[in-house]
């Protein structure tokens, strides 16, 4: 049983076409050849269904698939009590989650579709954690349960009983045009709580592009005015999901520094970032991912910021003895 249950199958919504193929993930399956449903398809179906419980591991149907649409991944063990949120079956996977602490800047560092987005929007009370039960989701009581005991608990406690207001500074930029309308200016104007406003302008060069409509700014312009407009609001939790993308180094450090700012002894602030360097100088702790894209993620103890960084570029998690990928980042200097 223990062995069954660290193996997920994952099926990609947009690769998976029934109605073009021939079904052969379902006719080459040895599970379905003595005949228990592991993967359940017709032509009429938009998607296959692959059981985990059912399945065997032998990976035939990944290579049958025309389209590639079937992954199956042996998980390290005992991942599966600590399953925080899965979106639906043959979904993405996450376990565990940050543990941010009040006064403190978490960094978040992983590759892209490790699920940092997915913890900041469950940290954020956006997203409630089905702990892996998509089919009967549990309440806030059962999740508060579950995390009893851990940091997240009182953390967990507070958004729902103190009404924590959180905000995402959201990864893309680019597609703020598309939910706001207005000038610079008049954006700021509305959101401004704390009174900072020319203040803000400064730090983060908006000056000049405060009469601009916010349709016309350029990808850098649009970070900027994004950080502004989450750092102007009174929140206690601020959330920056990758704010040095598409900025120069005098402006990652800046935005940086504004980010910095925000920090009180009773609010929390979480930043996910590739870059290392904006990384070390922004957190006081890091929490690191790993995984596989699109697949699983899994969030590791928080560490120190020198020691969570050299672990993201060693690959390897000492405290849980784990290699999670084959080459250390190395950077020679000649």
């Amino acid at each position: 049983m223990a062995d069954r249950l660290t193996r997920i199958a994952i099926v990609s919504s947009d690769r998976c076409k029934p109605k073009k193929c021939r079904q052969e993930c379902k006719k080459s399956c040895p599970v379905v050849k003595t005949g228990k449903l592991c993967i359940e398809v017709t032509p009429a179906s938009k998607i296959a269904f692959i059981s985990e419980e059912l399945c065997i591991g032998c990976g035939i149907c990944v290579k049958k698939c025309p389209f590639e649409a079937i992954q199956i991944i042996n998980l390290p063990k005992d991942l599966d009590k600590d399953t925080t949120h899965r979106y639906g079956p043959n979904t993405f996977k996450l376990h565990r989650l940050p543990v941010p602490r009040p006064g403190q800047v978490l960094g978040l560092v992983g590759t892209n579709g490790i699920g940092k987005s997915t913890a900041l929007k469950v940290l954020a009370g956006k997203l409630k954690p089905n702990l892996g039960r998509f089919n009967n989701p549990p309440d806030w009581q059962e999740i508060l349960t579950y995390f009893r005991g851990s940091e997240l608990q009182n953390y967990f406690t507070r958004i729902l009983e103190d009404n924590l207001k959180a905000i995402i500074k959201p990864q893309y930029v680019d597609h703020i045009p598309k939910a706001v309308q207005g000038n610079v200016g008049q954006v700021l104007d509305q959101k401004d709580e704390r009174d900072v406003k020319e203040e803000l302008c400064v730090d983060l060069d908006l000056k000049q592009v405060i009469d601009r409509n916010v349709g016309d700014l350029s990808g850098g312009e649009l970070q900027r005015f994004a950080i502004a407009v989450v750092a102007i609001q009174n929140a206690e939790i601020y959330m920056f999901d990758e704010p040095s993308s598409y900025l120069d180094v005098k402006q990652r450090l800046k935005a940086a520094q504004v980010i910095r700012s925000l920090l009180r002894p009773n609010s929390y602030v979480i930043v996910v970032e590739h870059d290392l360097s904006v990384l070390d100088y922004l957190s006081d702790f890091i929490c690191c991912l790993y995984g596989k894209p699109g697949a699983y993620g899994v969030v590791t103890l928080p560490f120190s910021v020198r020691e969570g960084i050299n672990i993201f570029l060693a690959g390897f998690v000492p405290t849980e003895n784990l290699r999670f990928r084959d080459e250390s980042l190395t950077f020679k200097v000649d």
